[in-house]
C-alpha cells in the first residue's frame, strides 16, 4: 500500500519538471527574436513598418493557438498539445533561420506564435492540474525565465559570432528540439495525468458557470497589465533610449532588468505566501511605472530606464503570477484549459501597447496616455483590496457555518 500511495508523488516530481523545460524553452522561442531586431533591420532593410507587422502577425498566430490550445487540450489531454506546441515553435524559428526577408519574418514569426500559443495555454494548465497553485506560479516562473534568457543569449550570441542571425536562431531551434524530446520522454514515464476531463460527465460540475465567472472576473482585470507593462519597458522605453544608445544590448538589457525581477517577485511572492494580495501589489506596481515613464518624458535618464525596467517587471511578474494562481483556484477543473488561454490571451493584448502609444502619440503626446493608464491601474489594485477584504468575512461566515453543523452532529 505504501509503494501505491508513493506513486503519485514520484509521477509528479518527474512530470512537471519536465513540463518546465518545454515551458521554458517556449518561452524562449517566442521572445528571443526581440534581440535580433536591430541587425534585421540593418542586414534585410527591414523598416519601422515591417518590424511592426512582425509583432502583429506573431499576435495573429498566437492569440487562436492560446484559444485553441486550450480548449482542445481540455478535449484531447495536455501532453499531447504541449509537445505539438513547443515542436511548432520551434519550427517556426527554423524558418527564419533560413528565411530572413521581410516574407521569411512574417511567416516564421506566424508560425511560432501559433506554436507558442499552443504550448502556453496547455502547459500551464498541465502544471495547475499536477502541482495546483504552485505549478501554476512554477509555470509562470518558467516562461518569463525563457522570456528573458531568450533576448539576452541571442543579444550576446548576435554581438560576439560571425553570424549574428543565424547562431541565435540555430540555437533556438536545438533548445526546441532537446526540450519538445526530453519533456516526451519524461512525461510518458511520469504517466501524469493529462486531462481533468477525460471520463468525466459534463453535468458533473453543477458550479461550472460561477466557476468560469469567478475565475474570469478575478484573473482578467491584472491579464491586461502583464506584457502591457512588459513591453512598455522592453519597448517604448527602449525606443525613447535610442538618443544614447543602440544596437542589440540595449534591447537585451531591458528584457533581463523587466524579466529578471518578474521571476525574483514570483518567487518571493511564492515563499512569502503573499496571497491574493500579490494582485493588489501587482496593479499598484504597474501604476508607479507607467507614473514614472509619464514624469521621464521623451529623453527618459538611464536611471530611469533602469528603474521603469525593475517596477514594471514586479508588476509583470506579480499580476502574472496572481492571475493564474486565480485561474487554477477558482476555474471548474474540466474547464482550466479554455480559461487559460483566455487568460494568456488577455495578457498578450498587451503586446500592442507600444504600437496604440506610437499611433496615438501625434494627438494626445506622450506624457497623457501613460497617466491614464496609471490611473486605472491603481484602480485595479483597490478593486483587488476591496474584493480581498470582502472575501475574509465571507470565508468566516462558511467557516462557522461548518462548526455550527458538525456541533448539531454531535
Amino acid at each position: 500500500m505504501g509503494r501505491a500511495d508513493d506513486q503519485p508523488s514520484t509521477r509528479t516530481r518527474t512530470a512537471l519538471p519536465a513540463i518546465l523545460v518545454v515551458l521554458f524553452a517556449t518561452g524562449w522561442a517566442a521572445n528571443h527574436f526581440t534581440a535580433l531586431l536591430p541587425i534585421l533591420a540593418q542586414s534585410e532593410g527591414l523598416g519601422r513598418t515591417a518590424i511592426d507587422g512582425a509583432f502583429g502577425i506573431y499576435a495573429v498566430g498566437l492569440l487562436p493557438g492560446l484559444l485553441g490550445g486550450g480548449t482542445l487540450s481540455d478535449r484531447w489531454g495536455r501532453r499531447p498539445l504541449l509537445l505539438t506546441g513547443a515542436a511548432v515553435a520551434g519550427l517556426g524559428n527554423l524558418a527564419l533561420l533560413c528565411w530572413h526577408d521581410q516574407s521569411g519574418v512574417f511567416i516564421g514569426r506566424l508560425i511560432v506564435g501559433a506554436g507558442v500559443g499552443v504550448a502556453m495555454s496547455a502547459g500551464t494548465a498541465w502544471s495547475a492540474d499536477i502541482g495546483g497553485g504552485s505549478g501554476s506560479v512554477l509555470a509562470g516562473v518558467s516562461l518569463t525565465a525563457g522570456f528573458g534568457c531568450g533576448p539576452v543569449i541571442s543579444a550576446l550570441l548576435a554581438q560576439f559570432t560571425a553570424a549574428p542571425v543565424d547562431v541565435p536562431f540555430a540555437v533556438s531551434v536545438g533548445l526546441s528540439a532537446t526540450a519538445v524530446l526530453t519533456g516526451a520522454a519524461l512525461a510518458r514515464t511520469a504517466g501524469a495525468p493529462e486531462s481533468p476531463a477525460s471520463g468525466r460527465d459534463v453535468s458533473a460540475d453543477a458550479g461550472s458557470h460561477q466557476g468560469v465567472v469567478a475565475a474570469l472576473g478575478a484573473a482578467l482585470p491584472l491579464a491586461v497589465w502583464v506584457f502591457a507593462s512588459a513591453t512598455t519597458a522592453m519597448v517604448t522605453m527602449v525606443e525613447r533610449m535610442h538618443y544614447r544608445f543602440d544596437g542589440p544590448l540595449l534591447p537585451g538589457m531591458a528584457a533581463a532588468l523587466t524579466l529578471s525581477s518578474g521571476v525574483v517577485i514570483q518567487m518571493v511572492a511564492r515563499r512569502r505566501e503573499w496571497g491574493s494580495s500579490a494582485g493588489a501589489a501587482g496593479a499598484l506596481a504597474a501604476a508607479i511605472g507607467f507614473g514614472t515613464v509619464a514624469a521621464a518624458g521623451a529623453t527618459p535618464s538611464v536611471a530611469v530606464f533602469v528603474a521603469v525596467a525593475l517596477v514594471l517587471g514586479i508588476a509583470y511578474g506579480l499580476c502574472l503570477r496572481q492571475g493564474l494562481v486565480d485561474v487554477e483556484t477558482l476555474s471548474p477543473p474540466r474547464l482550466r484549459g479554455t480559461l487559460t488561454g483566455i487568460f494568456w490571451a488577455v495578457t498578450y493584448l498587451g503586446f500592442g501597447l507600444p504600437v496604440l502609444l506610437v499611433t496615438i502619440e501625434p494627438a494626445v503626446g506622450i506624457t497623457a496616455p501613460t497617466i491614464v493608464l496609471s490611473v486605472v491601474a491603481v484602480a485595479v489594485a483597490v478593486l483587488r483590496v476591496v474584493r480581498g477584504s470582502s472575501a475574509k468575512p465571507a470565508a468566516a461566515h462558511t467557516v462557522r457555518d461548518e462548526a455550527d453543523r458538525n456541533t448539531q452532529k454531535i
